[in-house]
């Protein structure tokens, strides 16, 4: 055995903790260095971001390969055994949502050294915070943990919301720190209820505390349930709580919108991972407790997300609807509580995510494409002109008319072409139109839907109401946002406008296509990818791998001390 592999088995087992670590790590490092040093942040902030994206792959692929078989799965930072101290698990769900979380930080990183980290002080610790707090939120297996780790990454959202200054950037940021301060409010009344009931608050311990519950108690246990729900739900941006969304994730810069796609996810993770563990089929009398409520709240979502894509007339309104919308698909098809519908909505998160990702920084390259050159009115020349949104710019100028005949045979540019493409690609994964995974997400739900036992296993089974409304949500939701796609798409790409050819940087196309690939890779490896999202949805509906690998985790021996024999006395 080598030095390196002696060295690789040795750190393994403590790798679950780099997410957390690194970015940490990075972020203090930061902090000591003068704010003149902007080219060793972004080399430091680059570099960590693409170490952490490394190190959710291998956590990806071990979880695939041992589960929670291993001491790699289940981590005891404090050497204390659950349910008595602080457990880090890694399995399918949470290495899948780290890599996902990296991908797009990695892109928002390389997309905001073209010009956005400077537009504030401050951004790259900020960054490095939001992801220490997203990692933690995915591998934390006790509710504490959890509050400890959304407030991270909240107070780290709010100075990246406010960075570039601006009116509306105040005014959204206002609203949303409001609104999350009320969501962190219930989410420690939820917890303290919980831990009231139960006297516990590790995960796996609450799973097996459930069906115990006295029936005298199981009313309060229910309420402590919906009020932590409640605190989740507005992180998913569940209708009607989603009011400070599409104005934060608009006002926001592209980067930060780009990495602000994964905090609905947050949400939406919290609630597969709490309500599979905790109101399974081991549940006794709270089995699916809420399901109709999570179903019911998905599907208004979904109408309201597509309603206000169909009305959103700014870019940046676009996108933010379109984060709802993936929400709102993703709650009502996780209210079935069915094993196959879990597979396909695992799919379509991934792919939602990265082109409502992709689509937040196209929205700013569009923006500025289309605001080049144009003369503001008096009235219109602010601080803000930057800024401004697309609906901001004069058209008496532009007469679709005037070049008509010199279009005919004219090059398109490439950039102007790669904006377009990009755009296109979005489009169709937002929509669910093939070849793009977001048509195969939405196939594999209706399929899992319609044959909730597999193809021939099901001829007498018949579909509820509630499955045929989100049968006919799913197609018409992505009619309603090619329309508003393909509408918005023909005004910037296919009009003709007195302006010139975009400019567009390396640094800037480069974060779209790497969201794009990814779009294509899961593509090109759907089935891959489908037995990966099948097999994590199986393992969640059969929690008591879960909680067996976490309550039965050892802490690891103290070595002896100098001068003492184990097992023996001091000589």
């Amino acid at each position: 055995m080598t030095a390196m592999q002696f060295m690789l088995e040795r750190l393994m087992p403590h790798l679950i903790l780099a997410p957390i670590a690194l970015p940490l790590l990075t972020a203090g490092l930061m902090l000591l260095l003068r704010e003149e040093r902007q080219r060793t942040k972004v080399a430091l902030n680059i570099t960590s971001t693409f170490l952490g994206l490394v190190i959710a792959v291998l956590l990806l692929v071990q979880a695939k390969a041992t589960g929670l078989s291993s001491s790699l799965g289940v981590y005891l930072p404090g050497n204390w055994p659950a349910p008595f101290g602080i457990v880090l698990v890694i399995d399918r769900l949470s290495a899948m949502m780290l890599v996902l979380c990296s991908t797009v930080a990695l892109a928002a990183v390389l997309f905001s050294v073209a010009r956005w980290h400077r537009a504030g002080v401050h951004f790259h610790p900020l960054f490095q915070f939001q992801l220490m707090g997203l990692a933690g939120a995915f591998l934390t297996a006790d509710l504490f943990n959890l509050f400890v780790f959304f407030e991270i990454m909240l107070a780290a959202s709010y100075g990246l919301l406010l960075h570039g200054s601006g009116r509306p950037r105040v005014s959204a940021g206002l609203h949303y720190i409001a609104i999350n301060l009320a969501a962190s409010s219930l989410f420690l009344i939820g917890v303290s209820m919980l831990y009231g009931i139960t006297g516990t608050l590790n995960m796996a311990d609450l799973a097996r505390s459930i069906a115990g519950v006295a029936p005298a108690d199981r009313g309060l246990l229910h309420a402590a349930a919906a009020i932590l729900a409640v605190a989740f739900l507005i992180k998913a941006a569940v209708w009607p709580l989603n009011f400070w969304l599409v104005p934060a994730y608009s006002a926001a810069t592209a980067p930060v919108g780009a990495l602000f796609a994964l905090m609905t996810k947050v949400g939406i993770y919290s609630v597969l991972r709490l309500w599979t563990l905790l109101f399974g089929a081991e549940a006794g009398d709270s089995t699916q407790f809420g399901s109709q409520w999570l179903i019911g709240g998905g599907m208004v979502t979904m109408a309201f997300g597509a309603i206000g894509m169909l009305g959103s007339q700014r870019l940046g309104h676009l996108a933010g609807f379109s984060a709802i919308l993936s929400s709102g698909t993703l709650l009502a098809a996780l209210g079935f509580g069915q094993n196959l519908l879990t597979g396909g909505l695992l799919y379509y998160l991934l792919s939602s995510t990265l082109a409502v990702s992709a689509l937040f920084l196209l929205t700013d390259l569009i923006d500025r494409w289309r605001n080049d050159g144009a003369n503001l009115a008096p009235h219109e020349r602010t601080d803000d002109a930057p800024f401004l949104s697309a609906d901001l710019v004069p058209t008496e100028s532009i007469n679709l008319d005037d070049k008509e005949e010199a279009l005919i045979g004219e090059v398109i540019p490439a950039a102007a072409a790669f904006l377009g493409l990009a755009f296109i690609a979005c489009t169709l994964v937002i929509a669910g139109l093939p070849p793009l995974p977001g048509f195969l997400g939405k196939f594999a739900m209706i399929h899992a839907l319609l044959n909730p036992l597999g193809l021939g296993a099901s001829s007498g089974f018949r579909l509820s109401a509630a499955g045929w409304m989100l049968v006919a949500l799913l197609v018409g939701s992505g009619l309603l946002a090619l329309v508003a796609l393909t509408r918005v798409g023909i005004r910037h790409f296919w009009a003709a406008h007195d302006r010139s050819s975009p400019k567009l940087l390396v640094l800037e196309g480069l974060p779209i296509a790497l969201l794009l690939g990814a779009c294509a890779a899961l593509t090109w490896q759907a089935g891959a990818v489908m037995r990966y999202t099948q097999a994590t949805a199986d393992m969640l509906y059969a929690p008591s791998t879960y909680v067996r690998g976490v309550m039965e985790a050892e802490p690891v021996p103290n070595p002896p001390k100098p001068g003492v024999v184990q097992g023996g006395n001091p000589p």
